[in-house]
């Protein structure tokens, strides 16, 4: 019989089949090249096969492994209660994404992800299970990161514009200044605004917010400085302001650039005189109040349009913190979705470990046009649909789920950069933890000798900043 052609030219050649020992090296082949750890058990639990990936995470080499039980090579915290081997065994059915520690040859603690399945012959016989582990010591560097170096309060934040924030923080808090916080919807204002209170002398006070721009006028002088007993038809009885609930505390004005011109004039002389008039009142009343506001417009720019009174505007800007859209500080976004995915771990008893490399692109490119907000919302769609494990690209909403179409080159860098300089700085980290050792901070970080020493290079990073132990951790 002749070959088939596909085209004029073309033959297709026949599918060839593989002899049981090429069969066999071919597995052989496959399993070297994975990244993730894999070995298998026969139905007495020795271990049948073992990759190079399982001998780099755990340290055991292959020689080694064969024939020992899988519990004398893993040492986890669920061999004794939660096996997934045994379950897979005992139930015929997959275990996923479980999240477990391993103790390695030297005695490290290796946090990792466990999945397994059963292996059966053509004929149905049970020959065993199959085990994949992924190292997730990565992610937990990044936990690490972010719980000791680049967290205020609630905030996160790596960048350069965040950590000047950060600097200067608790001066601005034991200050009584007025404080104004500029910066795009959903950026984290608030959060700021409550760091602002958190730290100052005023934290056991309260902390009472006013939003301007829900209030129509006529109920925004009520709600922040309170009325008198018949002030208007329905003023039964005193009712306390705003400024009254907050007195001793702080009080935050949101969205101030929304406050009309008619009311300006009145919080301008709260801000001069530090006293205010209650409606229907015949005397002034005296405020001790801290003032932070808050907004999402450039009260510069309403000022010369004459939309914003100017002596208001100093008043509140007496201390201005800026921050800038998540879309220019990208190295954050890293940080933030970890921060995010444990918060919602906490809420939602869930072990999710982190995302994907293919999840973590796609929210690097994303314009983010809701900021914080929006990055937040993300992540808590994909939590409802993913049960454990890592948060994949099938998790993510339909309109952020890649169409294949490729973004110019030089667009693409620009969006990736920050997250590069994340990689450095996890890098930097895990060899100043091994204190510059190339072969343990390879491993750590689940990359080659050759691939580590190719990214120092890329990122200017010198061993022997490590070797001295200046830079070390330990």
């Amino acid at each position: 019989m002749s070959d088939r052609r596909d085209g004029p030219g073309k033959t297709e050649k026949p599918l060839r089949v593989l002899d049981p020992a090429g069969e066999a090296q071919f597995f052989e082949t496959v399993l070297r090249c994975v990244a993730d750890g894999v070995f298998t058990v026969d139905t007495n639990w020795r271990i049948t096969s073992f990759n190079r990936a399982a001998e780099r995470i755990t340290g055991v080499p292959v020689e080694k492994a064969i024939g020992m039980r899988c519990s004398d090579v893993f040492h986890s915290d669920l061999c004794e209660h939660a096996c997934p081997i045994r379950e897979t065994l005992d139930t015929g059915q997959e275990v996923i994404d479980r999240a477990a520690k391993i103790l390695t040859r030297k005695g490290k603690a290796v946090p990792i992800s466990v999945s397994s399945a059963v292996l059966r012959a053509e004929d149905g016989t049970l020959l065993g299970a199959v085990e994949t582990f992924r190292d997730l010591s990565t992610i937990e560097l990044l936990r690490k990161e972010i719980r000791s170096q680049w967290t205020f309060e609630d905030i996160i934040g790596k960048s350069e514009a965040f950590q000047k924030i950060f600097a200067i923080l608790p001066d601005i808090a034991d200050s009584e200044s007025t404080v104004l916080i500029e910066g795009p919807s959903g950026s984290g204002k608030e959060l700021l605004a409550r760091a602002v209170h958190n730290l100052s002398p005023r934290k056991k006070r309260p902390y009472e917010v006013v939003n301007c721009g829900t209030l129509p006028p006529n109920l925004f002088e009520s709600e922040l400085f309170g009325y008198k007993k018949g002030a208007f038809t329905d003023a039964q009885k005193d009712k306390p302001g705003r400024i009254t609930l907050a007195e001793g505390g702080t009080l935050f004005l949101d969205e101030i650039g929304d406050l009309p011109p008619e009311t300006q004039v009145k919080l301008l002389r709260l801000l001069q005189e530090r006293e205010y008039h209650p409606l229907g009142a015949v005397d002034t009343v005296k405020a001790n109040v801290r003032v932070v506001a808050a907004t999402n417009r450039d009260l510069s720019t309403l000022v010369s349009q004459g939309k914003f009174r100017d002596d208001l505007y100093f008043r509140l800007a007496v201390v201005r913190l800026s921050i800038p859209p998540l879309g220019e500080r990208r190295q954050d976004i890293p940080f933030l979705i970890d921060h995010f995915i444990q918060r919602f771990n906490r809420r939602r008893g869930k072990r999710i470990q982190g995302v994907t490399p293919e999840v973590m692109e796609v929210l690097m490119r994303h314009p983010l046009p809701g900021n914080v907000r929006e990055l937040e919302n993300i992540i808590e769609y994909c939590f409802v649909l993913c049960r454990n494990g890592l948060i994949d690209v099938a998790h993510l909403p339909d309109d952020l789920k890649p169409s294949g179409t490729n973004r110019p080159m030089g667009e693409a860098t620009e969006i990736m950069a920050p997250l590069e300089e994340s990689e450095a700085d996890v890098i930097r980290s895990t060899l100043a933890k091994n204190q510059g050792n190339r072969e343990r901070t390879a491993a750590d970080l689940r990359i080659s000798r050759t691939t580590l020493w190719r990214k120092m290079k890329r990122y200017g990073i010198r061993l022997e900043d490590f070797q001295n132990g200046l830079n070390s951790d330990d």
